[in-house]
């Protein structure tokens, strides 16, 4: 897809990343302006140890684990990104808009491949925390609810009354806020079956109403925090599917009853999923 400066205003799902790529130009922005915008963050982004983040081009594929794209990031403070890419790009702005969760996935994965002594995300053997680990990195979605009633929909896969019959409810005490950059990418040219993998939250009327910088802070930390619980994400279905061109607002066509009516989309089914505290 073509470089377009202006993909934030494309719609609500971009929510999270648009106080980060307000200033793009008409080109694409280089590594070095990307450095910028980390090195500008209050407070700034750093990995799990502590370390400043710095975008790096990325290398040749890895022999030893210390030179594996998690290894960099923990060991180092090495983030390889490619030019013009929309993946690595959106990448970094998710790091800008959930430092802290972005850190603790990060750790996990390394002490993971530590672990096992693997150096890459694609190495034999790979337990289904990884898995989950790394679902959520490139799909997830943080779901914040004041109404535990809603978010007992999701985990019931009661979409039509979830997003239809409670739509008010959902519009002023639920929200949706994409954390994977592969999900990004796919709301770049949205298409009927994309579906997230949810952390479904609790949160208070204050908070859900507070500014967005707040309210993401504070997401951001209680996802960080449950990300870094050895015993969460121990494998996916610790995480909840939702069909996310249900929420109000974000699909033109979800304005009409019977978009709901499309069960190859909106999935029948029962399982138990964890929710983030």
């Amino acid at each position: 897809m073509d470089w377009d400066p202006h993909f934030v205003d494309r719609s609500p799902m971009f929510e999270p990343l648009r106080p980060h790529a307000a200033g793009f130009g008409a080109n694409w922005p280089s590594l070095a302006e990307l450095q910028s915008l980390l090195d500008r963050r209050v407070p700034p982004v750093r990995n799990a140890g502590g370390l400043p983040l710095r975008v790096v081009p990325q290398s040749r594929r890895p022999v030893a684990l210390e030179d594996g794209y998690e290894a960099r990031v923990f060991l180092r403070g090495e983030l390889q990104s490619r030019e013009r890419n929309w993946h690595d790009l959106l990448n970094v702005l998710v790091w800008l808009a959930f430092p802290r969760a972005k850190a603790a996935l990060n750790e996990r994965h390394f002490r993971a491949l530590q672990a096992l002594g693997q150096c890459g995300a694609g190495a034999r053997n790979r337990g289904p925390a990884q898995d989950a680990l790394t679902l959520f990195d490139e799909g997830g979605v943080i779901v914040a609810a004041t109404d535990e009633s809603l978010l007992g929909m999701i985990h019931a896969f009661e979409w039509k009354e979830l997003f239809w019959g409670r739509r008010n409810d959902v519009r002023s005490r639920m929200r949706f806020f994409l954390f994977g950059h592969a999900l990004y990418e796919k709301s770049l040219a949205p298409f009927a079956g994309i579906t997230a993998r949810g952390i479904l939250v609790e949160t208070s009327d204050d908070l859900l109403q507070a500014p967005p910088a707040a309210l993401l802070g504070n997401l951001d930390a209680r996802a960080a925090s449950w990300i870094g619980d050895p015993s969460a994400l121990s494998g996916t279905r610790d995480l909840a599917p939702v069909p996310i061109l249900g929420v109000p607002g974000w699909c033109a066509g979800n304005e009409r009853e019977e978009y709901y009516d499309n069960l190859d989309y909106f999935r029948p089914g029962r399982r138990s999923v964890t929710s983030g505290e």
